[in-house]
């Protein structure tokens, strides 16, 4: 670890951190289930879902990268292997699905709303750790998945 004076004990920084990395490998297991859905989707909606799908998984590509200049910022490092994710990510895994379109769609909506649920803890742990600057950014985050949700919820209808 760095040494850093933002004006954050080392310990408080280390717990926002840990709980960074966590939503990091969240991310990650999301992104690749929707990179995954956007190639094998089947069906009369295939061109709209494969293009919803990929305007999706580049929005979470944002979110990766704007996530780990967050945790660099202070002061950690990101984790940055496969094993990591797997091993620290609270989202399942899944398959193509079949192609199944509505399946999919629920899929992708359970983890974005499940993230929803643990940005806000997360927010709420970095608030009780003096940390405004991340909880200002997991404040933005939870909005865009918030609307992430709401498009999937729109398809589902």
């Amino acid at each position: 670890m760095e040494k850093i004076d933002i004006g954050i004990p080392d310990t408080h920084r280390e717990s926002v951190a840990f709980a960074l990395n966590q939503l990091l490998a969240d991310e990650h297991v999301l992104y690749v289930k929707t990179r995954n859905y956007h190639w094998n989707v089947t069906g009369q909606h295939f061109q709209s879902l494969h293009s919803f799908f990929e305007e999706q998984y580049e929005a979470l590509s944002d979110i990766i990268d704007e996530l780990a200049e967050r945790i660099r910022a202070i002061g950690h490092y990101a984790v940055a292997a496969l094993k990591d994710y797997v091993q620290l990510a609270r989202l399942l895994e899944t398959g193509h699905e079949d192609g199944t379109a509505e399946k999919m769609l629920q899929n992708l909506l359970n983890d974005h709303e499940t993230i929803i649920r643990i940005l806000r803890q997360d927010l709420e742990n970095a608030e009780r750790h003096h940390d405004l600057g991340t909880a200002g950014f997991l404040a933005r985050l939870l909005e865009k998945h918030e609307k992430m949700a709401w498009m999937l919820r729109a398809y589902l209808s």
